[in-house]
């Protein structure tokens, strides 16, 4: 299903650059807006590889990342890291 979203035969890589949309409306535009929440949020004890896979191709996961530490989301996949992944960061950003 990934292949959908990178041309064959490129490497994929994470976007690192910083886009800070003035309001929302990234969300609408955002890969995972076209993909369908299943792997964002996955049942406990899944894996999340395919939605990492996903945020890496997006340019717009700094955006998301911010959001979601902006507004503590506990749950999913947000800016290409897991609940424990965002926790660990925002206490090293302490």
């Amino acid at each position: 299903m990934i292949e959908r979203f990178s041309p064959r035969g490129t490497i994929l890589f994470m976007h690192f650059e910083t886009i800070t949309p003035a309001d929302d409306t990234w969300q609408a535009q955002a890969l995972c807006a076209q993909t369908g929440p299943d792997f964002f949020f996955p049942e406990p004890g899944s894996s999340v590889r395919e939605a990492k896979r996903i945020c890496a191709m997006c340019e717009l996961r700094p955006a998301c990342l911010d959001y979601a530490l902006a507004n503590d989301e506990r749950f999913g996949v947000w800016g290409g890291l897991s609940e424990k992944e965002r926790l660990a960061l925002r206490r090293t950003s302490r």
